[in-house]
């Protein structure tokens, strides 16, 4: 017998204190980034790397990530915001994609490596875990919004969507596939294999290859996008196409064409390297 659980989402405000209001969504954001941080400080502190290149590559992350997030979702909902165009920078009231954050990030971090004349690969694999366990904690945001949910359910595990929130061709349903947390547990799955790919790597130091984590990353979670995107009745279209679902397609060819060249031709992917970088 399965157990009913109901989930409704309290409303996106924690708190407000006069003027000031504290939204959930921003609280979970600066959570998964202060979580993220000090994870990726350990991580490279394992592998004998500056723990504050990764404090300062953090900066240049979350800064790109939030432009990229923003855009990329702006522009896939152009028709909306070219008639609201003060909505473009309210943030606050969600409307990011996580693809449009990745982007971004990946171009501070490319640009990063560059300046400090370090590894890109070196450094995307201490950013892995701590990225998909930002996007677990992240996707919570969702919830308290109420979006991104899923189609009309009556499994057992269901999510309540208020009537002004739901789409207009779904009024008549109440209860929603929890994409969201669907999706958390998902990346918490790739998290906890991310880490034991990490700590076997340290045992095995001549046998994991620098660049296996973030390419295992792309293959991972997007496998997993891919389906629970399926779900989702909000999803951003090109044409007849859900774009999460392209980009994720991409994602896997791409990190398994990285795994093919890495252990298959056991070749080194471009700027890695031999040499790490020790504390200072």
């Amino acid at each position: 017998m399965f157990l009913a659980f109901q989930f409704q989402s309290p409303g996106p405000i924690l708190f407000e204190l006069g003027p000031l209001t504290i939204r959930w969504y921003g609280l979970l954001i600066a959570t998964a980034v202060l979580v993220g941080v000090m994870l990726s400080q350990a991580l490279a502190e394992r592998r004998q790397v500056n723990p504050e290149l990764l404090s300062d590559l953090a900066l240049w992350m979350v800064l790109a990530a939030i432009v990229g997030a923003r855009l990329y979702y702006v522009l896939f909902q152009w028709s909306n915001y070219a008639q609201h165009p003060g909505d473009i920078i309210a943030i606050w009231k969600g409307g990011i994609a996580i693809h449009g954050a990745i982007i971004g990030g990946t171009i501070a971090a490319l640009i990063f490596a560059r300046v400090h004349k370090t590894s890109f690969w070196q450094l995307a694999d201490l950013v892995a875990p701590s990225l998909i366990l930002g996007q677990a904690i992240g996707r919570w945001g969702n919830f308290f919004n109420s979006e991104a949910f899923g189609r009309p359910t009556d499994l057992p595990w269901k999510l309540y969507i208020p009537y002004e929130s739901r789409p207009w061709d779904l009024k008549a349903f109440e209860y929603f596939h929890p994409t969201f947390l669907y999706e958390s547990l998902w990346n918490l799955m790739v998290f906890a294999l991310l880490i034991a790919l990490f700590f076997w790597g340290l045992r095995h130091r001549d046998r994991l290859k620098v660049g296996t984590l973030i390419l295992v990353y792309l293959v991972a979670y997007s496998g997993g996008r891919v389906w629970i995107e399926g779900l989702r009745t909000d999803s951003l279209m090109l044409g007849p196409l859900r774009v999460a679902q392209v980009i994720s397609l991409c994602a896997i060819a791409l990190g398994l064409a990285g795994l093919v060249w890495l252990y298959g031709f056991a070749r080194s992917l471009p700027d890695v390297r031999q040499k790490k970088l020790k504390n200072r």
